[in-house]
């Protein structure tokens, strides 16, 4: 045996009709990716002879669609977007003038976020009421505790006048 017994042979291997291995085997080879080294060091002086198996013609893709169909798809993406925006603007215009929210009637951001708003509003008007209701029940505690302090005050002052002065 030659210490020439590699043959570089591009893979991948099975891209082959023959079988490659079986023939290095019986021509005493070893095969080595060509595509995986630059270097020729120990190449047999002649390599067998393979032949690549023929591959099968791309499978044809048709696309069918008009310039008007993507025209149209585009248009209407472009309306539900500028839906979206007006009713996100209107919905900031009634938050800075302090107007009273009205429904943007389009748009999925735009009801959500209404929907959230409105639960806010809620939520600050059931606060306010709580407040309200809590600062009348203090009023009316204070104005009972003004009541209780002047009746002591008299009552002290009663019992004080009522006392005789004892002097030594």
């Amino acid at each position: 045996m030659t210490d020439k017994n590699i043959w570089y042979l591009p893979g991948p291997f099975h891209r082959y009709k023959d079988d490659v291995k079986a023939i290095a085997k019986k021509a005493g080879l070893r095969i080595v990716d060509a595509n995986v080294t630059e270097s020729r060091e120990g190449e047999c002086e002649k390599p067998p002879k393979v032949t690549l198996k023929e591959l099968p013609a791309p499978a044809e893709l048709v696309v069918e669609v008009s310039l008007s169909q993507v025209e149209v798809e585009l248009q209407e993406t472009i309306g539900n977007l500028n839906a979206e925006r007006d009713g996100l603007r209107g919905l900031i215009e009634s938050l800075e003038g302090a107007s009273p929210l009205e429904h943007p009637g389009a748009g999925e951001l735009p009801i959500r976020l209404f929907d959230a708003l409105t639960k806010i509003h809620a939520g600050f008007t059931d606060l306010a009421s709580s407040r309200d209701e809590l600062s009348r029940k203090r009023d009316i505690l204070l104005a009972e505790v003004d009541a209780l302090k002047k009746a002591e005050a008299d009552r002290i002052e009663k019992a004080a006048k009522a006392k005789p002065d004892s002097k030594p």
